[in-house]
This record gives C-alpha cells, sequence and structure tokens, in this order.
C-alpha cells in the first residue's frame, strides 16, 4: 500500500516545518508513505524548506494557479508514481496531521473509497457564528446535491482511494471541494467522514478575501456541478412553473372568448402565450441538456479509461519534480503538454 501526503502551498515556509514533522511515519497497512509539497507560485522559501525536511516529491508551478489545479496536479504527480491512497492537506497547519491515520483507515479497510475529515465546525472558536451559519448552509446544500450526509462539506483534509481518484474530474478554478463531493455522489461512490479537532489558526485563509467572496464562488462551483449531473431538475422546474403561470392567464382569455370579449383581453393571451414559449424552451434546453448529460458520461468514461492506462505503470523510483512553465513568454501553450517530469 502506496500512499501520498500531498501538501499545497503558498508560501508556508513558516507553518509547513510544523505540518511535516506531524506527519506520522509509519502507518499500520501502510507500506509505503511519500510526502509531496506542491509548491503553488511561492515567493518564499517554501521549496527550500521542505527540501531541508526530507521531502523528496515536488510539483512546482511558476505562477499561483490556485488550490482547485495544485490538487489536480498533485493527484496526477501521485498516480504517476503508484499512489494507492492520496490524502490531502493544507500547508497551513489547519489540520491535525496525526490523524492521517483515521482517513486512512475506512479505505485501506474496504468499507469507503474517499474519507473527508469533520472539522466540527461548530466547536471551531475562531470561527464567527455567521461563518458557522454559512459552513452548515453550505454543506446541507452540497449534501442536496450529493445526495450525501457529510457534516463538513468544505474540509480539504481528505483520503482519496486511487479508483475514486480515476473517476473524479476537477473543472472548476476555486476550490475542488464541493465539487468532488457532489460528482462522487453522483457517481456512487462510497464517503466517510471521520471527526477531527482542527489546529489554532496560524494565518487568514489565502483562497478568498472575505466571506461573501468564498460564499460566491463556492455557490458558483455547486450550481456548475449540480447542473453538470443534474440539469432536468433545474430546467424541468422552471418549465412546469412557467407552464402553469402561462396556463392561467390563457384560461382566463379563453372564459372571455367564449363569452364574446375575447378582443378585450388580448392582453392575457399575449402574456400567456409568452410563458408558454418559455416553458417551451426549457423543455428543449432540457433535451439538450440531457443529450449533453450523456455525451458527458461516455467522455468521462473514455477518460476513466485513459487515466489507468496512463497511470497504471510502474512507480517510478527516486527523486522527482513536476514543473509547470508557466512563464509570461508561454501564453497560449496547453498547460498539460508544459509539465513534464524531471529526475534529479
Amino acid at each position: 500500500m502506496r500512499v501520498f501526503v500531498q501538501i499545497p502551498c503558498l508560501n508556508e515556509e513558516e507553518t509547513l516545518p510544523l505540518v511535516i514533522n506531524s506527519i506520522p511515519k509509519e502507518i499500520p497497512g501502510v507500506d509505503e508513505l511519500h510526502i509531496l509539497v506542491i509548491d503553488d507560485g511561492s515567493t518564499d522559501r517554501t521549496v527550500e524548506v521542505a527540501r531541508s525536511l526530507g521531502v523528496e516529491h515536488f510539483v512546482i508551478h511558476a505562477r499561483n494557479m490556485g488550490l482547485a489545479r495544485s490538487f489536480s496536479d498533485g493527484v496526477d504527480y501521485a498516480l504517476s508514481h503508484g499512489a494507492d491512497i492520496v490524502v490531502n492537506t493544507d500547508g497551513d497547519n489547519q489540520y491535525p496531521q496525526d490523524r492521517i491515520p483515521d482517513l486512512l483507515a475506512p479505505i485501506i479497510a474496504g468499507e469507503a473509497d474517499i474519507a473527508i475529515a469533520d472539522r466540527q465546525t461548530a466547536t471551531i472558536k475562531h470561527f464567527s457564528p455567521f461563518k458557522k451559519a454559512m459552513q452548515r448552509f453550505g454543506s446541507g446544500v452540497v449534501n442536496k446535491a450529493a445526495g450525501t450526509k457529510l457534516p463538513d462539506a468544505a474540509s480539504g483534509f481528505r483520503a482519496y482511494s486511487r479508483n475514486a481518484l480515476f473517476r473524479l474530474n476537477v473543472v472548476t478554478q476555486f476550490s475542488y471541494c464541493m465539487e468532488t463531493i457532489i460528482q462522487a455522489g453522483n457517481k456512487r461512490l462510497r464517503i466517510a467522514s471521520v471527526p477531527v479537532e482542527t489546529n489554532a489558526k496560524t494565518r487568514e485563509s489565502r483562497l478568498f478575501k472575505n466571506i461573501w467572496q468564498h460564499m460566491f464562488k463556492s455557490g458558483t462551483a455547486i450550481v456548475r456541478s449540480f447542473l453538470m449531473f443534474k440539469p432536468h431538475v433545474v430546467l424541468m422546474t422552471i418549465g412546469i412553473i412557467m407552464a402553469i403561470i402561462g396556463l392561467i392567464p390563457m384560461v382566463r382569455w379563453f372564459v372571455f372568448f367564449l363569452l364574446g370579449d375575447g378582443a378585450g383581453n388580448m392582453q392575457s393571451l399575449l402574456l400567456g402565450v409568452m410563458f408558454m414559449l418559455g416553458s417551451f424552451l426549457s423543455f428543449v434546453l432540457l433535451v439538450i441538456a440531457d443529450l449533453q448529460r450523456t455525451n458527458r458520461v461516455l467522455l468521462e468514461d473514455t477518460l476513466e479509461r485513459v487515466k489507468r492506462i496512463e497511470f497504471g505503470g510502474p512507480h517510478v523510483a527516486g527523486t522527482q519534480y513536476t514543473v509547470l512553465d508557466l512563464g509570461p513568454d508561454t501564453e497560449g501553450v496547453d498547460e498539460v503538454q508544459r509539465a513534464r517530469f524531471q529526475g534529479e
């Protein structure tokens, strides 16, 4: 059993030693434990500090690409090096690394495909009452969209099995947390929740400027993911509502028409026709969305097969680095094509 613990970092030279030193050296059921540092365009000594602490695996972005891209690139690196399970934590020491064995346990036991730490946000002292309420609300929305019952959907302290990572595809540019849960729930992957207590706060979040920006971006990611898997729920609801609203003035006009006064109530007919046209367009879009959904399922099945072929090879021994050369003179070049594995 080969496990990679990946740590996305953006200027984490001060807290990174706390994270790395607290990761267990040995875990029951795990034969190999590797630490992967993902440097997302840091301008401090994050990489040098990680090297000095014995880290041998790196993904380095020439400029800041965001948490979602960092997660995806780290997963690709880990899978290419034979990872059976990938654990994602943070470089700010928010999560208790000594609980990694508890995250791994349900996956190793074959009881879950994904394990997500429950930070028990109601007990976190530096969370305001408003933030706690929004966390509960956001988790509820995600659970509704995914068909899950997770208490903390926004937690980034997670473990993914190799099979789960083959089936998940991150398309958002903000955060993978909500999106992967909605995908996993709709793809019938098993998700376990593990209660943990977070460490003391070390700094403000660099993922968003304030709670409102976080709510907006998270909400956008949730809506996009929900529409990706269940467009019929939204479009059918809109179509039925508009049809009912459109029928009311049309029935009203028809009654007056039977009474011989239809010409004086043409506005009711026009209003009804407008809503009925809107309803018709909603159902047309529903047909198109369903066809696109079928096409997406086929594409994802193909992508899963490609991943199994691409990442099914043997582990590459030795120190490895992935450098994404994203300088200003390379704009317009496909970023995946610029990714390259380099051995020291």
